[in-house]
């Protein structure tokens, strides 16, 4: 019962974990493109191309690799859940 409790608990905070990672990244990106809009359109700050060429920057995000990669969150650790039960067990 111990170890179902543990198993909750751990992907509960790594869901929490995750989703910070998400934001924060999903935030970073965003800004990128907002200061690349700023130096490529200096008068230009609440147009609809603006709002297109985020959204397309956004997108291009989304099908990239980088958001894949934030899933590590959940494989990472529970390999080394597993070969750290592996190893102890084993002895």
């Amino acid at each position: 019962m111990g170890f179902i409790r543990f198993v909750f608990f751990g992907y509960l905070g790594l869901t929490v974990i995750y989703w910070l990672i998400n934001i924060y990244s999903r935030s970073v990106r965003l800004e990128r493109l907002e200061n690349e809009w700023a130096e490529d359109h200096p008068d230009d700050n609440s147009s609809d191309a603006r709002q297109s060429f985020l959204d397309d920057g956004m997108a291009a995000y989304h099908a990239s690799f980088r958001p894949k990669l934030i899933g590590l969150v959940y494989i990472i650790p529970t390999i080394l859940v597993i070969v750290a039960l592996v190893v102890r067990n084993s002895n």
